[in-house]
């Protein structure tokens, strides 16, 4: 069984960390897409263009799920 050496990469972020990005693009379901250092993270609510502070919420082994610090 091969698994990509990309699940084991340490992630930029980690749950409770605040960070702030923009929103580059809009994903079919609504959700901002932004990106650190390369890795996607995912932010309910923001739409793009936006410069935003985010909480990250989970991380999985190829994206992060944030939502938006008012």
């Amino acid at each position: 069984m091969h698994i990509k050496s990309s699940y084991f990469m340490q992630k930029p972020v980690k749950a409770g960390d605040e960070v702030e990005v923009t929103i580059e693009a809009v994903a079919s379901k609504g959700d901002g897409i932004a990106k650190v250092n390369g890795f996607v993270v995912f932010v309910k609510g923001a739409k793009q263009g936006e410069k935003v502070k985010v909480r990250i919420t989970d991380v999985k082994a190829r994206f992060a799920i944030g939502e938006l610090v008012q």
